[in-house]
């Protein structure tokens, strides 16, 4: 498989192959998770969704400049993406960091996005967010870095025996891969998650778990402040959604593209 770079305001960016002209941006994970949103590998979500990811700063093929990895620097790298992929009313779909970072692009887009996926972003109280930068994350990652691949593989299959083993691979692969300047985009703090919700104008599917980091209640809190939004909890899952429930969050991802291109195309409205 050729790797396609593409340079893009600050960084080169690393992409899969095929991927000019596609309906959809895929944001980034957490820093020290896989960077690029590996939507389902199920049948049903391949048909249904055109994604187009790209490895972020610091990941894979991508450049790692030794900063530039807060959060409004990401969204500027998505923006300088989707402007040279000439994209055309994406739909933004993010995991964790790139909820965050799908949410900050949104408000930026306003009603040039067709709509966005959030599934667990980082939206977390300024408390945690200190907790979290003030842990000692980026040193256990650089302690895993000396690890080799057949043991952190070894690792990952017993830390998660119930995920794919290709599923696995791309995990550790991206581990590996992944910098340490990467873990600026910790620090806080981080944009403030309400208000961007206030400026989405595109409709919005919030995808949760019963053991995630976004509650049901602030579920409930953000359809308040955007009525339109919707949100589904997926039981018994965690964070890692994308890596655990793979069908079921594609299935999410699908039905909900679909009312969406129901609506543009003037066949029902969404309630």
């Amino acid at each position: 498989m050729v790797q396609r770079h593409l340079s893009c305001k600050r960084h080169k960016h690393s992409l899969p192959p095929n991927r000019r002209g596609q309906a959809s941006a895929c944001c980034p994970a957490r820093a020290d998770r896989k960077r690029r949103l590996f939507v389902a590998p199920g049948a049903r979500a391949r048909r249904c969704l055109r994604c187009g990811p790209a490895r972020c700063p610091g990941h894979g093929g991508s450049s790692a400049p030794e900063n530039g990895y807060l959060y409004s620097d990401l969204a500027d790298d998505v923006l300088g993406l989707i402007e040279e992929l000439e994209l055309n009313a994406p739909t933004l779909v993010g995991h964790s960091m790139g909820g965050m970072t799908a949410a900050l692009v949104a408000s930026e887009l306003g009603s040039a996005t067709k709509a966005v996926v959030l599934i667990d972003p980082t939206f977390i109280s300024p408390e945690w967010q200190r907790e979290v930068y003030e842990s000692n994350v980026a040193a256990e990652h650089q302690q895993l870095l000396q690890s080799t691949r057949d043991d952190l593989l070894t690792q990952a299959r017993l830390r998660s025996p119930n995920r794919s083993a290709e599923m696995i691979e791309y995990m550790v692969d991206a581990r590996l891969h992944t910098s340490l300047s990467a873990f600026e985009v910790l620090t806080p703090p981080n944009p403030d998650w309400r208000k961007l919700m206030q400026n989405i104008g595109a409709p919005i599917l919030l995808l949760i778990g019963d053991r995630g980091i976004v509650s049901l209640e602030t579920a409930c809190e953000l359809q308040g402040i955007n009525p339109p939004l919707r949100y589904e909890l997926i039981p018994d899952a965690g964070h890692g959604l994308p890596y655990d429930e793979p069908e079921k969050l594609g299935a999410a991802v699908s039905a909900f593209l679909a009312e969406v291109a129901a609506i543009g195309s003037g066949t029902k409205s969404m309630e």
